[in-house]
Formats: C-alpha cells, structure tokens, sequence
C-alpha cells in the first residue's frame, strides 16, 4: 500500500511518465503512471476532446468530475488526485488500484459463498449510501465511452467493481451519475446493461434511489449463482423475465440470503427494501448481521481473499490486451494549439482540479 501525497497544485502531462496501459475505451485509455516529484503510482485517465464532442458527452464528463471530487473521502469510492486539460485532452489522475476486478475474480471460481459475497456487498452498499447521502444516485448505465477494465462507474455489475491491493472494493465509475437527486425525487433517463435494468428503467416510468439497490441485488444474485437474475442470452425474453417473471433462487442458500435477493430484488420499488429509509434498511437486514459497519467503513474487516500483488508494478490482474500495448509517446506531451483544439477547450471550463490541502491519504 502507497501512501500518497498530494501531488502539487498544478499538473501537466509533462509531470508523469506513462508505463503501461491498463484499460482502454471509445474515448481514450487508462495508463499506469508514475509521478516523476514523488515516485507515486496513480492510474491516469486520458480522454480525446475531439471524440466526447462529436458523441455530445461532455455533460457526462463534467458530471463524472463533479461526482468524483465528493467521493474522495471514502473509503471504497476512487479518490480524484487532479484532473487537467490539454486542447486535445483531457486527463483524470486517480488512485491506482490493482487488486482486478471483481468480475475477474467471479469467472475464475463461478461464485462465491455467502461470507465472500456478504463482504463485497456490504462494502458497496455502503459507498451507495454515501452517494445517496450527497444526493446522487448512480444509475444503471450504458458501456457509452466507457474505459475498462479500469472503468469509472458506468453501471453497478461486477465487471465494474475493482480491488484494491488488499481485497477492498473500490467503485470506480461516475460518469452516469445523477447528482441534486433529493430522497423524494425521481429521474427518467433511460440507460443500462440489459441484465441490471430495475423494471421501473424498462418501463420507462420515472425512478428513484431504489434502482441502486436494485442494481446491487442483481451483483448479489450473481457473485452467489454465477449468473445474473432473469438472464437470457435473448435480450428480448430477459426483458420479459425482469419485467414479470418471479424471481428464481436456486439451492443451497440461507434464508438471510434469499430473504436479502427478494427484498432488493423486489418488482415494485416501493416495496423493494430500501425504498424507504435506504441504506438504513440495507445496513438492518439479518444477512449483514455478522458485519460491525464502523469496521468495515475503516478497513479493519480482513478481506476474505488477498489478490497477492507484489507491488504497484504488478499487473497480473490486468488484460494482457492492455497491458502489451505500446504507449503513444503525444500521452505525455502537450500539443500545439489549435483554432478546433481551442473551440474544444472551451467545452470543458471548469474540468482541471488540485488539491487544496496537504492531507495524506492511504491509498
């Protein structure tokens, strides 16, 4: 585990050198990063201005950078060291997390028994109702630009969930999030990975923080059954299933499990547990009972299982993909100004951040 500093109060290209590449997506790449002041690792998202604008995504950008500078406090949400912009780029200096992702981890073993999985879903459910007490909600979302394996938040399914060095989960994705979102109030935008659609999304009808839990019932259902619920390699009928199928668990779990997966899993979001004093009532279920919450918020639970990497340089949970991809040496070297690079800048006013303080952070 690093130790990091600040980094200092402005930042540039210039300031890091770009080792290897550890995700990739429609708008650019994630690269591990070495600070050349400091020696300390963070993983660098590089955006091209010119793609965000011709999709119209900037909003989501912006909100991406907004959501990520209220999360760095806690302790499973990524922490957003800095971000700044060339003409052509945009770059997000975020903690570095090497642990996989969660997905990774599932396909490798098929599922996970309930201690493995009750540990995962607590600490999520705890960074969700963190978001939920700074009025956002994520959102199931789209694959729209999103960078994996080394994603920001676009949906709450495994693939999106990484681990730390030591085991912890750490959400990483809050390009789709929706902020402002009062405990009463609902949004309707209509987005989201097929498997994790709340039926609320599907029927197009306005919906609140209770899609959340939803979202974190189907990653439950999953990390448990190998598979997520209502799945159907027909998208058609997997619709179908979530919209009005009940739903199936299969054997061998404890009443505590399947009780939880009803509850969250619920049809109805003003039934579904949550709906009504949200993490509260998640924190409350009998499934969590073994879990001490203050423990688990300060990372003096022991994971229940160590991805055993031997330092920052280890990349072992990384896509061979990514990780053999040569560096595009203009990564780290500001372009010249442009008229078109210019008119892209002025996009994003108000993108770059540095830190204020000089408070370490363990990371």
């Amino acid at each position: 585990m690093q130790t990091c500093a600040p980094l200092p109060h402005s930042a540039r290209p210039t300031d890091f050198d770009f080792l290897k590449v550890i995700g990739k997506g429609n708008y650019g790449k994630v690269l591990l990063a070495k600070h050349k002041a400091d020696g300390m690792f963070y993983a660098v998202k590089v955006l091209q201005k010119k793609s965000i604008l011709q999709k119209k995504e900037q909003s989501h950008i912006m909100a991406e950078r907004s959501v990520l500078l209220k999360n760095v406090r806690h302790p499973f949400l990524v922490g957003l060291r800095y971000s700044f912009q060339t003409p052509e780029k945009l770059y997000f200096v975020l903690d570095y997390v090497n642990g996989g992702e969660l997905f990774f981890h599932l396909q490798r073993e098929r599922r996970f028994l309930e201690p493995r999985a009750r540990f995962y879903t607590a600490e999520v459910a705890s960074a969700i109702g963190y978001l939920h007490s700074r009025n956002i909600i994520y959102r199931c979302a789209s694959e729209r630009g999103g960078v994996r394996p080394y994603v920001l938040m676009k949906d709450l399914k495994p693939e999106n969930i990484l681990l730390d060095c030591q085991g912890h989960v750490v959400l990483t994705d809050f390009g789709l999030c929706k902020e402002g979102v009062q405990p009463e109030e609902t949004t309707s935008t209509f987005c989201g990975t097929p498997e994790y659609l709340a039926p609320e999304v599907l029927r197009k009808e306005p919906y609140d923080r209770a899609v959340d839990w939803w979202c974190l019932g189907a990653v439950l259902y999953e990390m448990l059954h190998g598979l997520p619920p209502f799945y159907s390699q027909d998208v058609s009928e997997m619709y179908e299933n979530i919209l009005h199928q009940p739903l199936q668990i299969p054997g061998g779990r404890t009443v505590a499990a399947c009780d939880l997966l009803q509850g969250l899993l619920h049809k109805d979001k003003r039934q579904r547990l949550g709906s009504k004093t949200d993490f509260l009532e998640i924190k409350n279920h009998v499934f969590f009972s073994p879990i001490n919450w203050d423990d688990l918020y300060h990372k003096r639970l022991t994971p229940p299982f160590n991805p055993n990497v031997a330092g920052p340089a280890d990349l072992k949970h990384f896509d061979p993909e990514f990780t053999q991809e040569a560096v595009s040496k203009s990564i780290g070297c500001t372009p010249d100004t442009t008229a078109s690079s210019l008119e892209a800048s002025s996009a994003f006013l108000g993108f770059s951040y540095a830190p204020e303080d000089d408070t370490l952070l363990d990371c």
